[in-house]
């Protein structure tokens, strides 16, 4: 499997008269949260929630800031979420790909709505009747 990037937009929803920001995500479904550089969280003007304790592929423990509230856009979907600052790059992980209901194609290398759900994106609540 290759390394998949996908194009989306970030905004701050505290602050509907900010301008929002285009990014290329890496794509890792092994990662949960959507991470941002600390340029971003600054550009957007984030709030620093709290700090969480993060534990990154070589086993080590960091402790970063959690920001919020931060829209992600892709494909015509939306979520709503907090974000982790650390890295480099934007990182999108799986609980906001979940979130709109989007797949990876690896074959492809590029992320896709579901296709079983092409137009509204999907969710399952359980223990409903």
């Amino acid at each position: 499997m290759g390394i998949t990037y996908a194009d989306l937009r970030l905004a701050n929803t505290s602050r509907p008269d900010m301008e929002e920001v285009d990014a290329s995500a890496l794509v890792d479904t092994g990662a949960l949260h959507l991470c941002i550089p600390e340029h971003m969280a600054m550009q957007l003007q984030l709030t620093t929630l709290k700090q969480r304790e993060v534990q990154t592929a070589d086993g080590k423990s960091h402790l970063v800031d959690y920001v919020g509230p931060i829209k992600i856009s892709m494909l015509g979907r939306e979520c709503f979420t907090g974000a982790l600052v650390m890295g480099n790059q934007v990182l999108l992980g799986a609980i906001p790909m979940e979130d709109m209901d989007l797949i990876v194609e690896p074959a492809r290398m590029r992320v896709s709505v579901n296709p079983f759900s092409p137009n509204i994106p999907m969710s399952l609540a359980k223990g409903l009747k």
